[in-house]
């Protein structure tokens, strides 16, 4: 079995041999400009036989790219059609790991763990933590999907993404612009995040109406630690729950145990009651975070 990746005609002339069809539940667009993979490929800087974690092959253009390159490849496919596909094309490579159903869902079982805290798990025989973790992750998915792997107490030393464009500007927002928001927060909490370059619409089959963007995320030197992820997260979240509201305010509304501390905390740390979480940045929430868990104790 071949297929013609760079074809459109050919795809669907595939999909429907298949008895195949495009989801819209899950996003899909297929990555059909050969240029396009070749610059996403290079984009992952992997020059040595690696371990790569795939989200979304598809009918795997990337995935047949990645192991023609030696690597390594666990890919994670929702589609269960697709799925067949992918196990028709490369079941008998031994570099080729699939895990069917919701990426969001299975990771943790891949890399063998299941809780915050890295509690072990038995996983599967092809598993283990991968080098890069990479995907053109559909739109609607593609924050949630960030967001579960930054919470917990482990990334890879490199990720790479194709999201639509107003995710990845929020991803690498900085303080005081209209992106910024929790989520970038979270993200800078925990790695550098870096938007490497756009793709157009024309790149994909079918064409999407938004412009996608590839990002890069990779570990900062000194992360919020793994066990205070979700709690930092769902903190955030909170400080930047109604942007017209203060960070006190906000906060507040979250958890009503805060108002005796906030103030006091607020002082010590120089931060003036009625600014906005965003004009704060990462390490100035984080500082309000950890002081205000510690006074509750």
């Amino acid at each position: 079995m071949t297929i013609a990746y760079d074809s459109p005609t050919a795809i669907k002339t595939f999909l429907e041999a298949e008895g195949l069809a495009m989801s819209k539940r899950f996003g899909q667009n297929f990555l059909v400009d050969r240029n396009a993979r070749e610059k996403l490929y290079s984009a992952l800087e992997a020059s040595a036989p690696l371990h790569i974690w795939e989200i979304g092959p598809g009918i795997g253009a990337m995935t047949a790219l990645l192991l023609e390159r030696g690597h390594r490849v666990t890919a994670f496919e929702i589609d269960h059609g697709f799925a067949r596909i992918l196990r028709d094309l490369f079941g008998a490579n031994p570099g080729f790991t699939l895990v069917e159903g919701d990426f969001l869902k299975t990771w943790r079982g891949e890399r063998g763990v299941t809780g915050m805290a890295g509690e072990k798990s038995e996983a599967s025989s092809a598993g283990g933590m991968p080098d890069i973790i990479f995907g053109n992750l559909p739109y609607n998915v593609a924050l949630a999907i960030i967001a579960d792997l930054l919470e917990n107490n482990w990334v890879p030393r490199k990720m790479v993404f194709t999201v639509q464009k107003e995710a990845a500007r929020r991803i690498a927002a900085g303080p005081g612009t209209k992106d910024y928001a929790a989520f970038s927060v979270l993200c800078a909490s925990v790695c550098r995040a870096k938007i490497l370059y756009d793709i157009g619409a024309s790149a994909f089959w079918p064409r999407p109406r938004v412009t996608s963007s590839v990002v890069t995320l990779e570990p900062r030197p000194e992360p919020i630690a793994g066990d205070d992820r979700a709690g930092f997260s769902r903190f955030v979240r909170s400080a930047f729950s109604s942007r017209r509201k203060t960070l006190r305010n906000n906060l507040i509304a979250m958890d009503r145990n805060f108002a005796a501390a906030l103030d006091p905390t607020l002082e010590a740390l120089g931060i003036v009651a009625d600014i906005r979480a965003e004009a704060l940045i990462p390490e100035q929430l984080a500082s309000v975070y950890f002081a205000l868990k510690a006074s509750a104790h």
